[in-house]
C-alpha cells in the first residue's frame, strides 16, 4: 500500500501531540494489529484494545501479541448497536483506525462516528486513515489510480501477494484454515462502501460530537482525518 508507513508516522505524531506518549488506545477494526504494533513500539507505556469481527485476523493478532499485557483484543461487530459493551473500558484517550472503515456505507459510518465520540474522553482524539475520494478532481483521480495500479503490478511481479492470493494461503494454513472459513461465512467477498471525501468525514465527526476535525495528511486517494473532542 503506497504511503502506508508515512500515514502511520503522522498518526502517531499527532497522537503524541494531542494526548501524550502514554495513551489508552482503542484500535478500531484492528485486523492483525498493525496500528497496535507501531503504537507499542514507539510508546512503550501505551496500552491498546483491538476490536474486530474477523476471526482469521484476530487469530493472527492474538498470536503475535501473546504475552504482552499492554495489548488486548475483543471480538465485536461494529454494526451491532451494542458493540461497545464488549470493550474493557468505557473511555479512551484515542481511537485509531486505518484502511478499515471504507467497507461501511455513509449512513452506518455516521452512526459509528457517534458511538466513537462517546468513547473518546474530553480532550481525546479520533483518527481515521482510509480511502477518501474527492469527486471534484476526476482527471487527477484517474492518473493516480493508474499509477497506483502500475505499482501494484510491479509488486506482484516481484512476488508480493494480492488480496485473493493472501486469503488463499490463509485457507490452507493449519492455524488459520478454520478462522478463514468462518471469516468468509461472516463477510463474503470484500466489498467497499461509499468512500466519501475527507471533508465529509470531518463534517460528520463534528456533527457526531467532536469539537474540531480536519485532514492532517493526504495522498491523491487517501487521507488521515483527525477529530479532537
Amino acid at each position: 500500500m503506497p504511503d502506508r508507513e508515512e500515514r502511520f508516522r503522522v498518526m502517531l505524531d499527532m497522537l503524541e501531540a494531542t494526548v501524550g506518549p502514554e495513551p489508552r488506545v482503542l484500535d478500531l477494526a484492528c485486523g492483525t494489529g498493525s496500528i497496535t504494533d507501531r503504537l507499542l513500539r514507539r510508546f512503550p507505556k501505551a496500552t491498546s484494545t483491538g476490536v474486530d469481527l474477523d476471526p482469521a485476523l484476530l487469530t493472527i493478532a492474538r498470536g503475535y501479541f501473546a504475552g504482552d499485557e499492554r495489548a488486548t483484543f475483543v471480538t465485536a461487530d461494529l454494526k451491532d448497536p451494542d458493540w461497545t459493551a464488549a470493550l474493557p473500558h468505557t473511555t479512551y484517550d484515542a481511537v485509531l483506525t486505518a484502511t478499515a472503515l471504507h467497507w461501511l456505507h455513509s449512513g452506518p459510518l455516521a452512526t459509528l462516528y457517534g458511538q466513537v465520540a462517546a468513547l473518546v474522553r474530553d480532550g481525546g482524539v479520533f483518527m481515521n486513515a482510509d480511502h477518501m475520494k474527492d469527486g471534484s478532481t476526476p482527471r487527477i483521480n484517474a492518473a493516480e489510480r493508474a499509477h497506483r495500479h502500475e505499482g501494484m503490478e510491479r509488486a506482484r511481479t516481484a512476488g508480493a501477494l494480492d488480496w485473493a492470493d493472501w486469503w488463499a494461503l490463509a485457507a490452507k494454513d493449519p492455524m488459520l484454515a478454520e478462522p478463514t472459513a468462518e471469516r468468509f461465512r461472516i463477510y463474503g467477498e470484500h466489498a467497499d462502501g461509499d468512500t466519501p471525501s475527507a471533508r465529509w468525514h470531518a463534517e460528520t465527526l463534528c456533527a457526531a460530537g467532536f469539537d474540531e476535525a480536519r485532514a492532517v495528511w493526504a495522498s491523491p486517494s487517501d487521507a488521515l482525518v483527525l477529530a479532537l473532542k
